[in-house]
């Protein structure tokens, strides 16, 4: 967490006169690599063989691709960074065409061939789409591409800073108030572990959260999310709360505890950003209809 705020600060003040999300981009690309190399390994020790040397410049591509379209978007009137959104989708597609090509190619009887595609798609879909909406947060506002700071009328970081306080404070919450007091179980089959007190803390702690970053702590900007930090506390901790529980799904499916160990203690990379997963398309959502 400190690496990130560090490289946060060096990012939205344009540390060695660097343009917006460059200093955050590798910190995208290494969740990218380090996510996609665990789910391969997870679906891998289930008999469904996937290429990381294939899959990990793939998401890698996808997640990158947003900055080149919001480069691409202001040598041109009319479009704007939303519209940047759209080059990761066509990533996304080239992609798995690519992947389909790999298939059909190398196919013989009984490789389940289609469940490697499938896949494929999810880990596609599941981790370079949101980490690309992350990046997207970033570039929202389209003057920060000659920003360097920080600055009146600009988005600046906030957007990004929004989303991983809002959904990490509601990570926390669940976490202390579910172990201190937690004794409805939320869905024991799935994951013992999650109460409902737990679920209320956490969306507690992100509308908590949402109102001091939107609104106490006196930041000047232009715009603000659609519906303002209530909409916004509810919609991003709800998002957070349902993507922790996909990784639930996926990792029970897969008979495994953690995502991987690479985080010691923490689990894997998985296990650190499966709740942003979910909830950076809703953010990036409420702030691009905010700045319209």
């Amino acid at each position: 967490m400190t690496l990130f705020l560090g490289l946060a600060w060096a990012d939205a003040n344009g540390l060695a006169g660097a343009r917006p999300a460059w200093w955050l981009l590798p910190v995208a690309v290494v969740l990218a690599v380090g996510g996609t190399s665990e789910m391969v390994r997870l679906f891998s020790a289930h008999d469904v063989i996937l290429s990381a040397w294939l899959l990990c410049p793939a998401v890698v591509a996808v997640v990158v691709s947003v900055v080149l379209g919001v480069q691409f978007s202001t040598s041109f009137p009319g479009p704007s960074s939303p519209a940047a959104m759209g080059w990761p989708l066509v990533v996304q597609i080239f992609v798995i065409g690519f992947i389909f090509i790999i298939e059909i190619v190398s196919y013989r009887t009984h490789t389940r061939a289609i469940e490697r595609i499938g896949a494929a798609a999810i880990i596609v879909g599941v981790i370079g789409l949101p980490l690309a909406f992350m990046v997207g947060l970033r570039l929202l506002d389209i003057e920060n591409i000659d920003a360097t700071a920080l600055k009146r009328g600009r988005l600046g970081i906030v957007p990004l800073l929004s989303l991983v306080a809002v959904v990490k404070a509601g990570d926390v919450a669940a976490y202390g108030v579910g172990s201190l007091c937690g004794r409805c179980r939320l869905v024991p089959t799935l994951s013992p572990g999650k109460t409902w007190e737990g679920a209320v803390a956490s969306l507690s702690g992100a509308i908590l959260v949402a109102w001091l970053v939107l609104e106490g702590l006196g930041i000047e900007l232009p715009s603000r999310p659609w519906g303002g930090w209530l909409v916004f506390g509810i919609a991003v901790g709800l998002a957070g709360l349902l993507g922790d529980l996909a990784e639930s799904l996926f990792k029970r499916e897969m008979r495994a505890k953690d995502s991987g160990r690479s985080l010691g203690g923490l689990g894997g990379v998985l296990d650190l950003i499966d709740s942003l997963l979910f909830a950076a398309p809703v953010a990036w959502l409420l702030w691009t209809l905010g700045n319209a």
